[in-house]
């Protein structure tokens, strides 16, 4: 495949490869893609392509280590955030990306990562954005008790949860009171069987090793490592340009969102009104119309 790169990335328990994947090619405007899970791939963002390179970007997939095309290793040490923004810093500078050219796009855990780089490293960044990902964890478990559990089916919630307790998340049957009570509504607002073939093998390939121990084994909250996250108090610290994306149906509150780019210095923010957590896929033209209209303002508006 054209454009693809495995880059070296040193770690404490070693140096391992991950997967790299240019499309186009753009003077100013260079942007990492960083997904979510945290362990799924890059494949379910494949939607952004076409319509980021046609608008003349340049756009780098990437699979974070230990997700799918990227080595795996089975070390359990290594599945922490600064672990992670250390890696996205390595990868930069094996692109050859700076301030005057490198853009941050991060979804879900990716705009997690995408919020912890900025902090970590703002002198490399020309701007940021942050898709469906709230900064604060313990905010994002409040509102699915407040909202979203409330309005999902109680007798099927109710079963979700005693699965959840009893360890069998990894049932048959736990995936599809999800599907038919959750996701559907939540995650991507299509009849699974409709969900296209890129989003299902990306969450097909998803590294549970990675996924569990951060996020927890339950769909519905955090209970990991990450369930005390809280970035809010920062955000005003973050002063390049922060594009912040919310879908009106997702996982995450859309107000807190737009909450976070009030916060922002240079934020923005856009909401996807038909959109859920992939709202790049079940609200593409909207989405897509935001990011464009925000990276034109970025560049200058000259693509």
């Amino acid at each position: 495949m054209s454009g693809v790169r495995r880059i070296p990335v040193e770690t404490p328990a070693g140096t391992f490869e991950v997967w790299t994947r240019r499309a186009g090619a753009h003077p100013t405007v260079k942007i990492l893609v960083l997904h979510g899970g945290p362990g799924a791939t890059h494949e379910y963002l494949l939607d952004l392509e076409e319509p980021l390179v046609s608008a003349g970007y340049e756009v780098y997939f990437y699979d974070q280590l230990g997700s799918h095309f990227s080595d795996r290793p089975e070390d359990g040490s290594l599945w922490e955030i600064d672990r992670f923004v250390d890696e996205v810093e390595q990868v930069r500078t094996a692109l050859g990306l700076g301030p005057d050219d490198f853009v941050l796009y991060g979804q879900s855990w990716g705009g997690l990562l995408a919020i912890e780089y900025a902090l970590a490293h703002p002198d490399a960044l020309k701007g940021v954005v942050v898709s469906n990902m709230m900064s604060s964890v313990p905010a994002y478990n409040e509102y699915a008790e407040r909202v979203l559990m409330p309005a999902m089916d109680q007798d099927a919630l109710a079963k979700i949860q005693a699965m959840e307790a009893d360890g069998r998340t990894d049932d048959p049957a736990y995936e599809e009171l999800l599907n038919e009570h959750h996701n559907v509504h939540h995650l991507l607002r299509r009849p699974v069987e409709e969900w296209p073939a890129h989003v299902v093998r990306s969450f097909e390939q998803i590294n549970h090793d990675i996924y569990v121990p951060l996020q927890g084994p339950s769909e519905l909250r955090s209970v990991g490592k990450l369930e005390h996250w809280d970035r809010s108090g920062d955000l005003h610290t973050i002063g390049v340009p922060t594009l912040v994306m919310a879908g009106a149906h997702d996982t995450m509150d859309p107000e807190h969102l737009r909450w976070m780019a009030e916060q922002l210095p240079r934020g923005s923010y856009h909401l996807s009104p038909e959109g859920s957590h992939l709202a790049m896929v079940d609200d593409r033209d909207a989405y897509v119309a935001g990011l464009l209209g925000w990276l034109r303002g970025l560049d200058g508006g000259d693509t």
